[in-house]
Formats: structure tokens, sequence, C-alpha cells
């Protein structure tokens, strides 16, 4: 099984649970999701150039790099055909894997014992993003302490659903919730406002090191 891959490289995690710490990402071509605030959707475009990449050809370049920790993000992932065929090798290898998903594929044929990455991070696409129609409910019902929900936030109405959906799933107690800005949408000061008005105990405020680090249109980083 082929996979067409746009990008990989070595940086730092910008952002997650691992954030601030290296990793290998492969980037996957393509996405089942159109959000407004999309930062790769270059790597939806059916033109973009992509490398076709066996399993193997991927775990040997992760091997390759020398760091343990893998990031597997798109596009999205898990609509790739092969997809726990890939997992079950970088497990196998000892490989440290997250997956980044958009929230609108089903994580649970993936939750097996030797395919389980060690992490999701796990879009709810929240009103502003044009896409929380496309939400896969029982995704967020699946996820355990190993795993992460991200909302990304572009303003209050923003902010005011994904406290409703943390208090509905309770997700605090099952997973590690983080809240992002939109680039140039919002203040990440007025997201700390609306976590301190609505006692949101638990819920991290995340930035994006990479679009402090570099340039936030820089590819490869």
């Amino acid at each position: 099984m082929d996979f067409l891959v746009c990008e990989r490289f070595v940086s730092i995690n910008g952002e997650g649970r691992r954030a601030g710490e290296l990793s290998v990402f492969v980037r996957f071509k393509g996405c089942g999701l159109r959000c407004t605030y999309c930062d790769t959707a270059w790597a939806n475009d059916p033109d973009v150039p992509a490398e076709r990449m066996t399993a193997d050809d991927i775990c040997a370049y992760v091997k390759s790099t020398g760091v343990e920790n893998v990031t597997l993000t798109g596009g999205e992932p898990l609509m790739r055909p092969g997809m726990d065929e890939l997992l079950s090798k970088l497990n196998a290898a000892g490989f440290s894997v997250e997956v980044e998903t958009n929230g609108a594929v089903d994580i649970r044929p993936y939750l097996r014992p030797g395919v389980r990455p060690d992490c999701f991070t796990l879009d709810y696409k929240l009103p502003g993003s044009g896409m929380e129609g496309a939400m896969l409910i029982k995704n967020y019902e699946a996820v355990t302490s190993s795993d992460c929900v991200k909302f990304v936030a572009g303003s209050m109405a923003d902010l005011k659903r994904a406290a409703e959906i943390i208090e509905r799933f309770d997700l605090t107690n099952r997973c590690t919730v983080f809240i992002s800005p939109v680039f140039g949408s919002i203040e990440p000061k007025d997201i700390v406002d609306f976590m301190a008005e609505n006692k949101l105990n638990g819920v991290k405020l995340q930035i994006q090191l990479h679009k402090v680090i570099w340039s936030p249109e820089t590819r490869g980083v």
C-alpha cells in the first residue's frame, strides 16, 4: 500500500502534549474537510506534489533521523488506506507515535493493541471553521488519558461552543484539552479571560510555537 506524502521533516512539535519536543513529521496529502482557517490547505490541493511511500519506506525514513517521536499529520492521515499497517510497523519499531486527526474520521478502528498510537490529537471543529457538522461524536467518547482534544477558536461564539462540548463529554477528566486561537482572529488574552470567567479548570491555552519561531506561512517546520 502506497501513501501520498507531501512533506516529511524533523522539527519541534508546535502544539499538543509534546509541544517543544523534537518529532519526525510525515504529512499526508488530502483532507475531507475545508476549514475556513486551515493553515495547510495547500496539502489538500489535488495538484500538490507528493511522493509515494510504502509503510516500510516511512519507517526507514523515520529510523534514519534518529528521532524517537513521530507525528502523522495532514491533510488527514486516517483517510489513508493501510494506516493500520503503518501504525503497527512504527509501534513495533519502538517509536512514540502521535496522530493528528480532524474529528471527522472514526478513531475506534485504530484503538486495538499494536495499532493504537501513543496519542491521538483529535480536533473538534467549532462553528467558525464551517465544518462542525462533520464531527463524529463517537470519537469524543473514545478518547483516554493518553489523548488530546484540541479546539481552535476564532470568536466568542467558538469559545462558548468549546465550553459546551468540554462539559458534555467530561473531557478534562478523560483527556488533555487545549484551546488555541485562530491566528490573527482572536487575541490569546481573550481566551484566557473566557477561561477564567467560565472556570474552565483543566483546560490549557495553546499557542502554536512554530508560528512564533518561524513565519506562519513557513513549511517544513
